[in-house]
């Protein structure tokens, strides 16, 4: 995978890049101190995979990142941990607080090749019934019922489905596949992801967990998540 840095603090770029020599799938292509230069050098080359600073001097990298056409997959490296939300909702692989772990590293760049290896087999979400969705993928089509689903994730023009029998990348948006799905049994936790509000093992502060994931929720979604499971627990 073909990655860049964009980081003005010298040390953090030293940093990330002995992480990168560390993986052997990792090609580096490039760094840079600021936006601006990061952007020019997109215009031109093809990058599958940016390690990206939020707090820079002139144009931070979540501007950056919303004002850009066509980013490629994303992990932010921040010290700032109280961006995750925010961050969660452009679309990001992963959130990084420096320092940066290597195992932690490891995790974050593993699941960046996870989905670019699904975005070149891409399934299509042939159709929503009364309890569970048909994906037409690798020439076969396969059923996935409700309560196999455990959430879906949004990443740029994808979604990608979460099941107990695998993962299924689809060129479908969050907005879209919400609308179609029974709001009693799924709900929208930020603009990336739907949980199934039936495998929710726990609510750790601004994150539910979902199947030993940590699914963030969104500053807007957050109040109308917490009155749902509310309403949850009085019927039951």
């Amino acid at each position: 995978m073909k990655c860049i840095i964009i980081d003005d603090e010298p040390l953090a770029r030293e940093g990330m890049k002995m992480n990168i020599n560390e993986v052997p799938s990792l090609e580096l292509v490039g760094e840079f101190d600021d936006a601006i230069k990061a952007n020019e050098y997109l215009q031109d080359n093809k990058v599958d995979l940016m390690f990206l600073d939020i707090e820079m001097p002139g144009v931070s990298g979540l501007d950056f990142l919303q004002n850009l056409p066509d980013p490629p997959f994303v992990i932010l490296a921040t010290a700032y941990p109280q961006y995750a939300a925010e961050a969660y909702e452009l679309d990001v692989v992963d959130y990084l607080v420096k320092p940066i772990k290597l195992d932690r590293f490891v995790k974050a760049v593993n699941k960046a090749e996870e989905i670019i290896q699904l975005s070149k087999q891409t399934a299509m979400l042939e159709s929503i019934e009364n309890d569970f969705i048909f994906i037409k993928s690798d020439r076969k089509y396969v059923k996935i019922r409700f309560d196999e689903i455990f959430f879906i994730e949004g990443l740029k023009d994808y979604v990608i489905v979460h099941a107990t029998h695998g993962k299924y990348m689809t060129a479908m948006n969050v907005k879209t596949v919400h609308s179609r799905l029974p709001e009693d049994i799924f709900f929208r936790t930020s603009k990336s992801y739907i949980i199934n509000v039936n495998h929710i093992k726990e609510i750790d502060g601004n994150d539910v967990v979902v199947a030993d994931n940590k699914i963030p929720i969104g500053r807007s979604y957050r109040d109308g998540f917490i009155d749902f499971v509310n309403k949850r627990l009085i019927r039951r």
